[in-house]
């Protein structure tokens, strides 16, 4: 009986531990919100420093400084209405229809990226859509940081994963 009882509680042991490293992997896995704001103020930073042609050529690599994890920054300008920088679906720079983009609720999240990015100059925006290669919508926060003195912006979104 001592032995079956060391068996199970070893057992235990084993599925905790690995539950623990389970989440612990996943959890270096996914990009946090304090992430996505150091990363939109560095690439901020980095379209002052070099202009926006150089910063644009490294931001769109979607092997570049600037993806991590599951996220990556992109870089929309607000003059134009355009989204310029997008290293993971790169079809979406300068095409003015991205403003009419909405989610599965009705709502216009770009058009809310740009409205942050000019007044207040930073903040969040949620909204719905689907991780990449899956359909069915999630709950995603996009951090939306105006470059000072610039009509760009900078973005970068986490899904809401359950960690």
């Amino acid at each position: 009986m001592d032995r079956l009882v060391c068996k199970i509680l070893w057992i235990g042991w084993v599925f905790a531990a690995l539950a623990c490293i389970g989440s612990a992997w996943a959890a270096d896995n996914f990009a946090t919100k304090d992430e996505c704001v150091e990363q939109c103020k560095k690439a901020a930073e980095y379209i002052s420093q070099v202009g926006i042609d150089k910063a644009l050529e490294v931001m769109n690599d979607p092997k570049g400084p600037f993806v991590w994890k599951d996220s990556y920054v992109f870089v929309a300008d607000t003059e134009q209405k355009i989204n310029i920088a997008h290293p993971v679906k790169p079809a979406l720079n300068n095409k003015a229809w991205v403003m009419t983009v909405k989610d599965v609720n009705g709502k216009m999240f770009f058009a809310e990226f740009m409205e942050t990015a000019l007044s207040p100059g930073e903040g969040w925006v949620h909204y719905m859509w689907p991780k990449p290669g899956e359909q069915e919508p999630v709950p995603k926060s996009t951090y939306i940081y105006r470059v000072p003195g610039t009509p760009y912006a900078t973005g970068a979104g986490i899904y809401d994963n359950p960690m």
